[in-house]
């Protein structure tokens, strides 16, 4: 794999290419670009890049850097994939000053909860204190009712 720089800087950022991987993802598909906007103007994004600049991966996490991060959107562009670029990308945010005082890192996954067990994520302690309440489009997607 060719060397990959990990960056913080919201300029770097590809949006259309982020976008696109977005939209095409399980999670959030068809989302609209101008919500993937918000969406990074709201998170403390991270991109990875190769040397000629070009976006392979991105990742963000939502957070008021105090007690409370939820990490989202973690993607590695097809030809990067399986190299471990995901896990360097979730390291980076785990290993950050800014979230050096967390109590509570948290993340949705669908197939890649071993990646992040490795990364010391578990199943929830108290499932039965956390809820959540889903909008009727998102709770379509998820296939249970809103």
């Amino acid at each position: 794999m060719p060397e990959i720089e990990l960056s913080d800087d919201v300029l770097r950022l590809d949006v259309a290419r982020i976008h696109g991987w977005l939209a095409s993802s399980y999670w959030t598909p068809g989302v609209a670009r101008e919500q993937v906007e918000r969406q990074i103007a709201g998170s403390h994004c991270l991109g990875a890049y190769l040397a000629d600049g070009t976006q392979v991966g991105f990742a963000r996490v939502i957070s008021d850097r105090a007690s409370f991060a939820w990490l989202a959107d973690v993607w590695v562009d097809e030809p990067a994939r399986g190299q471990g670029l995901g896990r360097r990308m979730v390291g980076w945010f785990l290993d950050n000053a800014d979230y050096a005082d967390i109590r509570r890192f948290m993340l949705a996954t669908r197939d890649a909860h071993g990646v992040y067990a490795d990364l010391g994520f578990n199943s929830l302690a108290r499932p039965d204190r956390l809820m959540e309440k889903l909008s009727g489009p998102f709770a379509a997607i998820l296939e249970v009712d809103a």
